[in-house]
């Protein structure tokens, strides 16, 4: 099961799932909101509860801090991958660990657009979406991305982790993207070395290393799925 982050969405996963498909896997691409994390987490959580059998739940940028609270309790969830993603310890928050370590550009990238509740739906600015959130994508389809882009609000960027978060009981795999100017290379390795994943880093690789790179990261979820599923 995919769960993208913000300034994405599903179809940015579409060469990662025919490549799944191709290697005899079912695929779930859930829906991931972006309106708060508690939430966002909750509506994956009952995607979760509806699937049969042994899961490999795997979770881009943002979407690692909804896989974190949304796999807990939930037996059939066997790994959990994270792609360039936030793991969040409880009462941390993606907009904190963004900022914990130098070389991220988020704060500089994001144009703001307030919504009529008094929130804000924040994007990447599409003039620096090729730069600084998908450098080694071509720029021609970087454009695209730009351009479908779904915003997160706020609130779900900077509300904390609440509650028991998966990757302690749950084996789980970060696939580090090494020139990252969303997440810094530093806050992935920190949040991966504490939560003992096994790791992969790829140099060269963007904040967008499930579109780049999909063949690496097919063999990355893969790797998870034949070391925990038995």
């Amino acid at each position: 099961m995919l769960v993208h982050g913000a300034f994405a969405d599903s179809s940015g996963f579409n060469a990662v799932i025919e490549r799944l498909l191709a290697r005899g896997y079912p695929v779930v691409a859930a829906p991931n909101p972006l309106r708060g994390l508690t939430s966002d987490a909750a509506q994956v959580k009952a995607v979760l509860d509806h699937i049969d059998g042994p899961i490999v739940l795997v979770g881009h940028s943002y979407g690692g801090a909804v896989i974190s609270a949304a796999a807990t309790g939930n037996a059939n969830v066997k790994a959990l991958v994270y792609l360039a993603a936030f793991v969040p310890e409880t009462g941390e928050s993606a907009q904190q660990l963004a900022g914990q370590f130098p070389g991220s550009t988020v704060g500089e990238s994001l144009l703001p657009v307030p919504l009529p509740d008094g929130q804000v739906d924040l994007y990447i600015n599409p003039k620096v979406y090729h730069a600084n959130f998908a450098a080694d994508v071509p720029a021609r389809d970087a454009a695209l991305y730009a351009i479908t882009q779904r915003p997160a609000t706020g609130a779900a960027l900077g509300e904390p982790a609440a509650g028991p978060q998966a990757w302690h009981t749950i084996p789980n795999y970060n696939l580090i993207s090494g020139a990252d100017r969303i997440i810094p290379p530093a806050a992935q390795e920190f949040m991966a070395r504490r939560a003992g994943a096994k790791v992969q880093v790829v140099r060269g690789a963007s904040h967008l290393i499930f579109v780049s790179q999909p063949r690496t990261t097919v063999d990355f979820i893969e790797r998870a799925a034949r070391e925990t599923v038995s």
